[in-house]
């Protein structure tokens, strides 16, 4: 748990970029500066700077401004880079403006830094992740392997906490991350306090896979189209690859390679997906009981779902469905 020696509140600085995403740029204020102890003291200092103090644009139509420049940065506890537009210079070639890296460099040596969605561009650029594990937006994944092949990227999770600096996935898992951090500074009952003052789930673990959508490519004159159609009707049932190939009238290898070819995975793996995929739907639109959702989703038994949804999304049914299902619905 953190302690601060000199007996004065965590100053937690937020970087505002040009561009900066609004939505982002305000998750570090509503978390820590939510953060209290049992007698209702701030826990935390948020202040927000810019590079220069000037206000700046937003990705949205609208202008900030700020009370600080990056001066602000020398006094920083913990640094918080929000994401801003993903284009420019730093999106095409890794380059971050001198002024920019100038005001990360800045900063303290026991300061810990923290990026939320892209904004894991600009430390990357500024040589922070070098060598360590890290994540970011899965959209932007490959272009940020591309960019920065030093960074061992793990696109899949919501957040990476490597000690002094934290990365985390789009939008909400900023959330997360900043939640774990107060979790990590003052234990689980100020963390949940909070959570609960934000509206948001107390707990995500940073390992639990981003949702991701795997949309099912066009069919149009797709040779496995017919097929693919015909078993996402049969979905509840065993699958094997010889009644696949069957119904395309080919034999499995020449199945397997089309599927392949128009798919671009196995259809083993597909048909996991899919499986995963209609789970997911029932668990956030259903009531279903777990061995229900199981058996219409084709995994037989909540065993073996349990097993896939955690080996995939690293999270329960039941977690998966208490953070997504808004309101309960009658089973049908």
């Amino acid at each position: 748990m953190w302690k601060d020696p000199a007996m004065r509140r965590h100053r937690v600085v937020v970087l505002a970029l040009d561009g900066v995403m609004p939505f982002e740029l305000a998750i570090a204020g509503r978390v820590f500066g939510s953060a209290q102890d049992t007698a209702g003291r701030p826990l935390y200092d948020v202040l927000t700077c810019t590079v220069d103090g000037r206000p700046v644009r937003t990705e949205a139509d609208f202008t900030i401004a700020v009370d600080h420049d990056a001066g602000l940065v020398r006094r920083a506890d913990t640094l918080v880079v929000p994401a801003a537009a993903g284009r420019g210079p730093l999106f095409v070639s890794g380059a971050l403006a001198p002024p920019v890296r100038e005001a990360i460099a800045s900063r303290p040596r026991r300061t810990r830094v923290i990026s939320i969605c892209i904004g894991a561009f600009v430390l990357a650029a500024a040589g922070l992740l070098d060598g360590r594990r890290a994540t970011t937006h899965w959209q932007r994944a490959a272009e940020f392997r591309a960019l920065f092949p030093r960074v061992q990227l793990d696109p899949d999770v919501l957040f990476v906490d490597d000690g002094d600096v934290l990365t985390s996935a789009g939008v909400a898992a900023g959330l997360d991350a900043c939640l774990h951090l107060v979790r990590r500074d003052h234990g689980s009952e100020v963390a949940n306090r909070v959570a609960r003052l934000c509206i948001v789930p107390a707990w995500r673990e940073g390992g639990q896979a981003q949702y991701i959508e795997r949309p099912l490519p066009p069919g149009v004159a797709a040779s496995t189209a017919a097929t693919r159609d015909w078993a996402l009707a049969r979905l509840d049932r065993r699958l094997a690859l010889a009644q696949l190939s069957a119904h395309a009238h080919m034999s499995e290898r020449t199945f397997t390679r089309r599927f392949r070819e128009e798919v671009g995975t196995s259809p083993a793996r597909w048909l996991l997906q899919q499986r995963l995929d209609r789970a997911r739907r029932l668990l956030e639109g259903t009531s279903l009981s777990i061995e229900r959702v199981a058996d219409e989703a084709g995994f037989g038994t909540a065993a073996a779902m349990r097993q896939h949804l955690r080996s995939e999304l690293s999270v329960s049914p039941t977690s998966y469905r208490r953070a997504f299902q808004a309101a309960e619905v009658a089973a049908p």
